[in-house]
């Protein structure tokens, strides 16, 4: 036995027992003499034995120099899983790790009764492993004491923080001693996690198990191209060429969990579904269905599947190409655990190579490419194994030579042969017709910010060049339903399998659209839409036709134009028109009779002057433009006509109209 020297002694009669000869690069890094009593912040793949590793490197900080535990009281340590799934099977794997010890393990995971975990802790528990938000429930009603916490382990951290669970996390490290020591282990380290670490640890050690070239490395990534109608297909011919004791297949929604494991049950295989929407008895009777062998295909979302540990998987498919790197990280690392070799195929639609590259590549993985499995390589796949089994049977017993002497009477052995190949053949599903088309070339796009504007010789690029002997073909929707290329290049990449670099003009007239296909991929495209006959929806058909006819143009006539005659003599056809002499009469104003009509014209009346003001008179008039006149606070509210400013009659009429003089003691001007 290898074990180093610094294994808890507690621990490593239990590993022993076990197998274990040597250990994986993580278990050893955290084993390591400068990570002792240390904040750890460690990044290893999924499936590299994480959870034997923090619990081997928080044994010498919960027994110190003890080899058992004393009697169970308050916590002393607490992992925090992100599923309910991973917390059970964390917390199956610290039982027999812990055994000698004495240990006392209580789980607190979402959808068992609260009750039951309820009673546990107050009988003492010395490890508890569980959820954030059933954690924080326990923390929340006093159900959980964390005042003698030595160690929390956050397991796949990434994960739980995707999933939404930050303030969980926040509260519960918050409710922990700060004495403590805290370990977090991820696949990945993104910004989120190093700031989690920066807030929650205290100088952690930065430990990497795997580099990034050598991340699952004992997997084989491929990549199934197929056409957009066929990836189901692709999956169950997938299956049926590898014949995996165990496979995973992954799909985005529950919705697509549904209609897969349907398919496939339809189909005669023996399927299992896991998702957000089952409770924790169907998805613990789905998981031992595939560990006792009754199931051996198990459809899951990537949030359901999360840390489930199932024996013999060899083989995982991604129906949905995963969205981001981690995801992809995630999901295949179901396979290939513990020096196991795996291969983890991605179904990629032909519009869907661009983002399954781009994945890859943010990975650092490689994929072979090869196109969906076809009748004839699962044929041959079938033959050569009813031949193995065939040729690994024994030689018949003493019970069994009469019976088969019986039927070599009855039969001849062609008739056996025949009868033991069709009980084979019946027992394995059918597999589906794909077609057998060459994968097109595929050259990824530059990104963006690489000269996006420039050629090749690096002048700025200009309109792009038109398609050239490209083949029209005319689809039976105008402008009569609103056409749109907007949603019309998608329908027609994908009648034909085609991408947009490959279509070129599209016209749309008042009844039919008319567009052109560049002339390597005509007939392809001809074909393609052969299959389906032309009709791709209701009332919408494509077929092959001539271009659409140039637009009738106006010409314009130069002689036909209307023109300008020009005078005889020669001179200009517009002359300036005599200035006309001022008049200093004053201004002028119509004069109108009674009915309305004109009368003449007479220069405006003077103006007549201001009269000035009488001697012993207030000043009402002739004041300068910016004096206001003063307000009595008493006239506050009263109508604004009583006190307004009256204008001096004209000077003829001034002698005959008698002024009123204000009252005694008011002066509008304060």
């Amino acid at each position: 036995m290898n074990l180093p020297e610094t294994i808890h002694p507690a621990l490593a009669a239990a590993l022993a027992a076990r197998g274990y000869d040597t250990l994986t690069p993580v278990q050893l890094s955290v084993l390591a003499p400068e990570a002792a009593e240390r904040d750890l912040l460690v990044s290893a793949q999924t499936g590299s034995g994480k959870t034997v590793a923090f619990g081997m490197a928080i044994a010498p900080t919960l027994l110190g120099g003890e080899a058992a535990f004393g009697p169970a009281t308050t916590p002393l340590a607490l992992l925090i899983a992100p599923t309910r799934e991973l917390a059970l099977q964390v917390q199956r794997e610290l039982q027999w790790l812990y055994a000698d010890t004495g240990a006392q393990i209580a789980a607190g995971v979402g959808g068992m009764d609260i009750r039951t975990e309820r009673r546990a802790l107050e009988r003492g528990a010395h490890i508890v492993v569980g959820t954030p938000g059933r954690l924080r429930d326990h923390i929340s009603k006093g159900a959980l004491d964390l005042s003698q916490v030595r160690a929390v382990v956050l397991d796949e951290a990434d994960e739980m923080l995707d999933l939404g669970f930050r303030e969980d996390l926040e509260f519960i490290l918050e409710a922990a001693p700060e004495a403590r020591r805290t370990l977090l282990f991820s696949a990945t380290v993104p910004r989120a996690i190093a700031d989690l670490a920066k807030t929650f640890q205290r100088d952690a050690l930065r430990l990497v198990a795997t580099s990034a070239g050598e991340q699952h490395a004992d997997i084989e990534y491929q990549q199934v191209v197929v056409r957009n109608d066929e990836r189901e297909h692709a999956v169950i011919n997938m299956l049926l060429l590898h014949d995996s004791s165990n496979t995973i297949v992954f799909c985005h929604t529950r919705e697509s969990v549904k209609h897969l494991t349907a398919r496939l049950a339809n189909r005669g295989f023996a399927v299992v579904a896991l998702s957000g929407e089952l409770t924790q008895a169907e998805r613990s009777n789905a998981l031992q269905a595939m560990r006792d062998g009754r199931a051996r295909v198990c459809v899951a979302t990537d949030v359901a599947a999360r840390g489930i540990d199932l024996p013999n998987l060899d083989l995982v498919i991604h129906a949905d190409v995963p969205s981001n790197p981690e995801t992809l990280l995630h999901r295949s690392g179901r396979t290939g655990r513990a020096g196991r070799k795996g291969i983890c195929a991605l179904i990629v639609p032909l519009h869907r190579r661009s983002a399954a590259a781009r994945v890859l590549r943010a990975a650092n993985l490689e994929a072979t490419t090869r196109g969906a499995p076809t009748i004839a390589e699962i044929d041959a796949r079938n033959r050569e194994q009813i031949l193995a089994g065939a040729t690994e049977m024994s030689a018949p017993d003493e019970a069994e030579a009469g019976f088969i002497a019986e039927l070599l009477a009855r039969l001849t052995p062609e008739q056996l042969a025949a009868a033991y190949i069709r009980r084979e053949l019946a027992a394995r599903p059918a597999p589906e017709e794909v077609s057998e088309q060459p994968i097109p070339a595929f050259n990824e796009k530059p990104p963006r910010r690489d000269k996006r504007f420039l050629d090749e010789d690096g002048a700025p690029r200009g309109k792009p060049e038109p398609m050239q002997d490209g083949r029209w073909f005319t689809l039976s929707i105008g402008r009569n339903r609103r056409a749109d290329p907007k949603w019309l290049l998608p329908m027609i990449c994908k009648a034909g399998d085609v991408t947009k670099r490959d279509v070129g003009s599209i016209k749309i007239l008042d009844t039919e659209t008319r567009f052109e296909i560049a002339a390597d991929k005509a007939d392809a495209f001809a074909a393609a839409i052969a299959r389906i006959d032309g009709h791709i929806e209701a009332n919408t058909t494509i077929a092959a036709s001539g271009p659409p006819s140039a637009p009738h143009k106006k010409k314009f006539n130069r002689d036909s134009a209307p023109r300008f005659n020009k005078r005889d003599d020669g001179a200009p056809r517009y002359q300036q028109r005599e200035e006309r002499p001022v008049r200093d009469d004053g201004p002028r104003y119509k004069v109108r009779s009674d009915k309305g009509a004109k009368l003449a014209t007479r220069p405006a009346r003077e103006i007549t002057p201001p009269v000035a003001q009488h001697e012993g008179e207030p000043v009402l008039y002739n004041r300068k433009p910016t004096e206001k006149p003063k307000v009595n606070p008493k006239d506050k509210g009263k109508p604004k006509y009583k006190n307004r400013e009256k204008r001096d009659p004209p000077a003829d009429a001034a002698a005959n109209i008698t002024r009123k003089k204000p009252k005694k003691g008011y002066d509008p001007l304060g």
